[in-house]
């Protein structure tokens, strides 16, 4: 399903008129026939598309949320559908109504109200997947409150990744730009400052050469690392939305890395799985709901192997026991033997993986630090070994190097 905008022309009495419509449709061809069925003629057909602006107004969390509540305020004397209708009718903001024109077509076409909120292709995976199992419930106004409260955590995750990302762009920053600066003056000042015996200078030739080779060593792979990351962060943008790509595959097999990733998942997944038992959906949808709002192949895959073992009459506990989850996770799941402890657990098990995810984050920061000092100290204390073989002064250097910047 997707928003197309059609240029329409309408024979009247009066002469031809032309009109600007929205469709929300699978294809070019169904909209022409939808066309066609209302008398007119197609002009051009082209896709829904977003302003810069609109795409980030669309993407924010207070958007997000107040659309929600929105939602939640206006259903207490109506269906969640009409309420929903009534906010885009009462949209005044052109940039709004144009982020809500694919949910008007969807309710127009009377699709129900989680299909118009997929349609506006602004919500994750985790989000929708608490407000249709809470729909599935007949229970969607309980719903929001645990959708807002998953929106308002992802933010936090999703802040908790750009700083980490942000320090190791600053760490990468930081060592290209020591050691590229580095280079010309430590290596000039010793192209400057050549032995006058022959024998020394084939022996200045061979250490130089070596501590050329060095920092271009180290400068390339710092360089060559910083690419990656660049190139790790176009791939999960163009491909955001997507539940497995081959650069997430690469990733999640950094150890530290992917190890945060997974806990993140986790906690997100176990999160809302206990946010929907908490309205009161059933388990089955919990667990079929809670596969669709995970991202990570791994954490799908433990939703939908639990789902299945529990249609083959397996206890719920015992379904649910099952790796990645560590020792302890298992433990306290096995354990169950009540259904309404099964929220309260899992939500234990969400809080648990949070903080694993911090955890790993401090370390992949204090990491990178660390490397960046080895990075550096191998530079210049290469620069110093050279020094100490060409029987050369540090201060001898450091007076060239100061007088050269001078």
């Amino acid at each position: 399903m997707q928003q197309w905008v059609a240029d329409i022309a309408y024979e009247t009495p009066s002469g031809i008129k032309k009109s600007t419509e929205t469709f929300y449709m699978p294809s070019i061809d169904d909209v022409r026939d939808a066309v066609s069925k209302k008398g007119g003629y197609v002009l051009s057909i082209k896709p829904h598309t977003r302003s810069t602006l609109e795409r980030l107004l669309a993407r924010s969390t207070w958007w997000q949320v107040q659309l929600l509540r929105g939602i939640q305020f206006r259903s207490t004397s109506t269906s969640a559908g009409v309420a929903f209708w009534k906010i885009i009718q009462a949209e005044t903001n052109p940039r709004r109504q144009n982020i809500l024109a694919p949910a008007r077509e969807a309710l127009a076409r009377g699709l129900g109200v989680i299909d118009a909120l997929k349609a506006l292709n602004i919500f994750d995976h985790g989000t929708l997947a608490i407000l249709a199992g809470s729909e599935r419930a007949n229970r969607l106004i309980e719903g929001i409150p645990h959708a807002i409260h998953s929106i308002t955590q992802k933010k936090k995750n999703s802040r908790a990744i750009m700083g980490t990302m942000s320090w190791l762009g600053f760490d990468v920053f930081s060592i290209v730009s020591a050691l590229w600066g580095g280079q010309d003056l430590v290596l000039g000042w010793f192209r400057d400052n050549p032995p006058s015996d022959p024998e020394e200078f084939e022996k200045f030739e061979r250490v130089v050469g070596n501590l050329e080779l060095i920092w271009n060593t180290l400068i390339y792979t710092s360089v060559g690392f910083g690419a990656f990351m660049c190139w790790v962060i176009f791939s999960y943008w163009i491909n955001r939305g997507k539940k497995d790509w081959p650069t997430a595959r690469i990733v999640r097999k950094i150890p530290l890395i992917g190890g945060y990733l997974r806990d993140l998942a986790f906690a997100d997944s176990m999160s809302a799985a206990g946010r929907m038992l908490r309205g009161l959906v059933p388990i089955n949808d919990t667990l079929e709901q809670s596969a669709e709002a995970s991202s990570a192949p791994d954490v799908m895959e433990y939703w939908i192997e639990s789902m299945f073992d529990l249609g083959r009459g397996v206890g719920l506990g015992a379904a649910l026991d099952r790796k990645p989850l560590t020792k302890s996770e298992r433990l306290e799941l096995a354990s169950l033997s009540d259904l309404k402890q099964v929220a309260t657990v899992m939500e234990s098990i969400a809080e648990m993986r949070s903080q694993a995810a911090k955890t790993k984050h401090k370390l992949i920061v204090w990491l990178a630090f660390a490397l960046t000092g080895v990075f550096l100290v191998i530079a210049f204390g290469s620069a110093i070994y050279a020094l100490t073989v060409m029987n050369m002064s540090m201060d001898s250097m450091m007076g060239g190097l100061m007088s050269g910047a001078m």
